[in-house]
């Protein structure tokens, strides 16, 4: 069943990462029902270039000098999250810069697929009251939330959220043998395809610390009813289990670009051949486990952040962005990315119910933190 007339005009905040380039697949694919309004890139010019004389938007923007490109009218992004002419804010942009682009949106009460997980755990409060007065509407475009968006549907009674989580590639391995990894082993993920820094916090099981911090907030489900198990085929994306005792699941082949049309094409489905569908003759079974928190203290750390609130969860979010870099640059060890949050997390000065001043200045400490912190572990 497709969408009625007009095109849904999209504008893509990240459009040169892992998620904006596959977000730009699904449309490629779609032209009839949706049109690339704005597109903003970082630092690779050259690909936005491509993207740019491919889907011709009327506005652009990227990191680094301000030029005429293709005759588009050149914007900061938090002028692109608020654009009138989009219908869809995609918020592909990662980590920690998306939060202020991604606030703008919501007081400008747009709809918005939303892959930056960041601005939600740093903050969740600020956004969910702020989208609450203007009716904005998040569109949850990781995988997890958005299987657990779609159980949602036509639902309210929860009594669990149940995250999964395929491990990562040191699943299996002991603290030892975790000391000793590289980048480019830790980057080599079992089953999704991601951009750097996401696939080092899936290596640490942050990511997952992060997706329960997210959770609370998208669907105002208590800590306490957030659940994580370790499904190493990522076929199951996420579960949801009712009072009656009744689960639903979202199952699917592990690819983004399922998760980015559903939100999209919401409130319908469309029918999309890029993705293969599952062969069940082909699965031998799922598998579940607990994830091992004295393993991988980061999906520790997260918890007890996220139930703490105030800035601790920006103190988590920005000592771990910082971390990973200096990881990737090969200054630190891959156990070294959770001492250092630790750290960062042991000397934050909380403040309660913070303003996006408070999370800024909290975040900027953090990562002065881990920076100092380097030398000493």
């Amino acid at each position: 069943m497709g969408i009625a007339s007009p095109l849904k005009k999209i504008a893509v905040i990240g459009s040169t990462g892992s998620i904006g380039q596959q977000t730009l697949d699904i449309i490629r694919s779609l032209p009839q029902y949706f049109q690339i309004v704005a597109l903003a890139g970082g630092e690779n010019t050259r690909l936005l270039r491509q993207q740019i004389q491919e889907f011709k938007p009327q506005f652009i923007s990227y990191l680094g000098k301000q030029d005429n490109i293709e005759n588009s009218t050149f914007l900061s992004i938090e002028q692109m999250a608020v654009l009138p002419q989009a219908d869809i804010v995609v918020m592909a942009i990662g980590g920690t810069a998306g939060l202020k682009p991604t606030l703008a949106a919501v007081r400008s009460g747009k709809k918005i697929a939303l892959a930056n997980k960041e601005s939600l755990v740093m903050a969740g409060e600020l956004i969910t009251k702020s989208a609450g007065a203007t009716r904005a509407e998040l569109y949850p475009v990781d995988s997890e939330h958005s299987a657990i968006w779609q159980c949602l549907r036509g639902e309210k009674k929860i009594s669990r959220i149940i995250l999964t989580a395929s491990g990562g590639p040191f699943v299996n391995y002991s603290m030892p043998q975790m000391a000793g990894v590289t980048a480019e082993q830790a980057l080599q993920h079992p089953s999704w395809k991601m951009g750097k820094k996401i696939t080092i916090d899936s290596a640490t099981l942050m990511n997952k610390g992060l997706e329960i911090i997210e959770a609370r907030w998208l669907f105002d489900v208590p800590f306490d009813n957030i659940e994580v198990v370790v499904h190493p085929q990522s076929i199951i994306h996420s579960m949801v289990e009712f009072i009656d005792g009744s689960i639903k699941a979202q199952i699917s082949n592990p690819d983004m670009r399922l998760p980015i049309l559903y939100a999209l094409s919401y409130p319908e489905r469309l029918e999309y051949r890029g993705v293969p569908r599952i062969n069940w003759s082909n699965i031998g079974g799922f598998t579940f486990r607990s994830p091992n928190m004295d393993n991988f203290p980061c999906l520790k750390l997260a918890i007890e952040a996220g139930k703490k609130g105030g800035t601790y969860p920006t103190v988590l979010c920005s000592a771990d962005e910082t971390a990973v870099e200096f990881f990737l640059q090969g200054k630190i060890k891959f156990t070294d990315i959770a001492v250092l949050v630790e750290k960062a997390l042991g000397r934050n000065h909380n403040v309660d119910s913070p303003t996006i001043e408070d999370i800024t200045a909290a975040a900027a400490w953090a990562r002065e933190t881990v920076v100092r912190s380097i030398n000493t572990i």
